[in-house]
């Protein structure tokens, strides 16, 4: 796990995480953790997985037609991308 210092907080912006924190049970250190991970992954962003699948349920796919792609999947792992 990363860890980050932030600098310079005004003490009124840490009295008010503190406070914060206190209204959710927990740390202010929680409570920091939970900011941040909830305003650089906002819940409506599309998720790879989910927008694939939904691709497959608007397309109407019969069990038949699915089990044709897991015969021809290929199932070697990948390689890792270089660059350069």
């Amino acid at each position: 796990m990363a860890i980050l210092t932030v600098r310079n907080l005004p003490a009124e912006v840490h009295r008010a995480l503190r406070v914060r924190a206190a209204q959710h049970g927990r740390s202010t250190e929680a409570e920091v953790r939970d900011i941040l991970e909830s305003a650089v992954r906002p819940e409506g962003r599309v998720k790879l997985g989910s927008l694939l699948a939904e691709i497959g349920r608007r397309a109407k796919l019969t069990n038949e037609e699915f089990a044709i792609f897991e015969q021809v999947r290929d199932r070697r792992p990948s390689k890792p991308v270089t660059f350069g």
